[in-house]
């Protein structure tokens, strides 16, 4: 990791620039440093080096030492310590925004609805909606995405969350209730769509649904009721067709989804027409 990156996620901690730059320098240096090494270590100006060490021993990030001469120095630290200390912090204020913020009634809100327009911030919506469930998660998808969540749906089912999951291919890292979908091949499925989806439903409350073609992903995000109704019935359907597949499986199953007219009528892409 450089340099450059450990000042930038120091600052998503709360330093500023160049408080973090002063830091490294301390914790690079090893030894007492006085403002004009940091200065000269860290590229923090000398005119405010003085003033970003004070900084930081304020916020006990640092440590004035006075030698023999009585020259005064600073140490970093450690960095162990330093983050663990922010650790603490930082659990702290959540707990207390968490007590705090869902204390607060304001009037009834309009529900939400906004656009996902890359994979990124798809993956980091459902992300969020993983983290937001508390009873019950339905997921379906194809392993390109579903990589990116099972850290995320294994940890919510370990605080009690049931998981009911539904992969489109070869599912290496089965979590919770999880169907690989048999019925009509995923890249069938997938050339039929024109795209991989992604669906991500917490509690009934919120959902995610997106498409991942080659060259575009679009998605949304949204609290709407009926809206993320029709989310989680895309998964529950899917799961309950396996199960009826598996039930009946010996009594010609195979045959009535191949064959039957009515399932080839509902399994027929659709077809456009020019003009």
């Amino acid at each position: 990791m450089s340099v450059e990156h450990v000042v930038e996620e120091l600052q998503r901690l709360g330093m500023s620039g160049y408080e973090a730059k002063a830091y490294v320098a301390l914790v690079a240096g090893g030894a007492a440093l006085n403002g004009y090494e940091v200065a000269k270590r860290s590229g923090v100006p000398r005119s405010t080096v003085y003033e970003t060490l004070g900084k930081l021993v304020g916020r006990g990030a640092a440590f004035e030492v006075r030698g023999d001469d009585d020259a005064v120095g600073y140490v970093a630290l450690p960095p162990e310590v330093l983050l663990e200390r922010m650790r603490r912090e930082f659990d702290a204020t959540v707990t207390s925004l968490n007590d705090s913020l869902t204390g607060l009634h304001g009037p009834e809100q309009a529900r939400l609805v906004h656009p996902l327009t890359d994979r990124a911030s798809l993956v980091q919506r459902a992300l969020d909606v993983v983290a937001t469930a508390r009873l019950e998660l339905f997921v379906s998808g194809w392993p390109q995405e579903l990589v990116d969540l099972n850290a995320a749906l294994r940890g919510a089912e370990e605080r009690g969350v049931r998981v009911a999951k539904v992969v489109f291919g070869s599912d290496a890292d089965p979590v919770g209730w999880t169907t690989e979908h048999r019925w009509s091949a995923p890249d069938a499925v997938e050339a039929d769509l024109g795209r991989r989806m992604l669906v991500v439903t917490a509690d009934r409350d919120a959902a995610v649904v997106g498409g991942l073609a080659a060259d575009h992903t679009r998605g949304l995000y949204t609290d709407d009721p009926a809206t993320v109704m029709l989310a989680v019935e895309y998964v529950r359907h899917d799961i309950a067709l396996h199960l009826v597949a598996d039930r009946y499986a010996g009594a010609g199953f195979a045959e009535f989804w191949a064959s039957d007219p009515s399932v080839a009528r509902l399994r027929r892409p659709l077809e456009y027409r020019a003009g």
